[in-house]
């Protein structure tokens, strides 16, 4: 472990690092996939995969609106290479037979997988029989709900729900020849904040990482899950540590925890990015009453008693896992 001298020089070294390629892709004249956006991005993540102990929080004023510029800019060049994406897949008769065209399916792959195994340990009726999932933020490419339908969650309908209709038009076009899928994925074209009513209904909502792109309206959204979501339904969110947090927002478990209670946070350091969040919504005022004391009386990070679990899934390449409750 290298001194604290030498973390802040590394910091220090990693954020010019950072901003001068966001100089570069925030002079481009276009986002869509092109060689110098390939090249620019594949050189961003590569220099925000490798363990960081930066904190994104602590930047100064001018470096965190170069890291908020920068997710924006992230999050339209991803949804442009989706874009491409789903109209290259829609030309096949089976779409889903090419999903591996994506250049980093193998990715969504890994991530699904992660995200059910973490599920299925501290839910595992809601992970082998839920009835419905809401997946929030689904996109013109939805390959988190396609590859959970398909492959681990094999009998729950699945609510993607998208503000962009175009988006929801190309996702749909890739199920529609599949005669299970076509039957199971439903794409629904609305604002999250307008369902009230139908988030109650749902076994486990899933939250895309770039729903709410800066925290205020992350927690607009999580609020309006909090007071609508069912008691005892799991939350499923994305998140990102070290550098990663250059390519997504952070979300801290305790702004869940007035109303849910935070089960772990899984920080991979292999190439899947994201971190993964799984929360319980609290079931009474008195469950809300009891995790928050029990809170209080313990600050420190808990083992993971699952952690075993998770490596048999093959995420054991140095990944963190921080267990909220007991």
């Amino acid at each position: 472990m290298g001194s604290m001298g030498e973390d802040v020089v590394g910091e220090e070294f990693l954020v010019r690092k950072i901003t001068e390629i966001y100089e570069h892709v925030s002079k481009l004249p276009s986002l869509k996939p092109s060689e110098d956006v390939n090249t620019l991005f594949t050189e961003l993540v590569t220099t925000c995969i490798p363990p960081s102990s930066i904190d994104v929080a602590k930047l100064s004023k001018e470096n965190q609106s170069m890291r908020s510029n920068l997710i924006k800019l992230c999050g339209t060049a991803e949804g442009f290479l989706e874009r491409h994406y789903a109209n290259l897949l829609s030309t096949f008769d089976h779409p889903l037979q090419h999903l591996d065209i994506f250049p980093y399916y193998s990715n969504y792959l890994k991530l699904s997988l992660l995200e059910h195994t973490i599920l299925a340990n501290h839910a595992p009726k809601v992970a082998s029989a839920a009835t419905r999932v809401a997946f929030i933020g689904s996109g013109p490419l939805p390959l988190t709900s396609i590859v959970l339908a398909l492959h681990h969650m094999k009998s729950s309908v699945f609510h993607n729900y998208d503000v962009d209709p175009v988006a929801n038009s190309m996702a749909s076009r890739l199920t529609l020849t599949h005669q299970d899928l076509s039957q199971r994925m439903l794409f629904r074209t609305t604002d999250i904040m307008d369902v009230t009513t139908d988030l109650h209904d749902y076994d486990v909502v899933f939250l895309a990482a770039l729903v709410g792109m800066d925290i205020a309206d992350k927690l607009q959204v999580l609020n309006h899950l909090a007071n609508h979501m069912a008691p005892g339904a799991m939350l499923m969110l994305r998140s990102a540590a070290g550098a990663r947090a250059f390519l997504y927002p952070v979300v801290d478990p305790s702004d869940l925890q007035d109303s849910f209670e935070v089960l772990s946070v899984f920080h991979p350091t292999d190439e899947v990015i994201n971190s993964v969040v799984i929360a319980r919504k609290h079931s009474s005022p008195l469950q809300k009453n009891q995790h928050q004391q029990q809170s209080v009386e313990n600050q420190m990070v808990l083992p993971c008693k699952r952690c075993s679990k998770i490596e048999a899934a093959g995420f054991n390449h140095g990944c963190i896992v921080e267990e909220q409750a007991s």
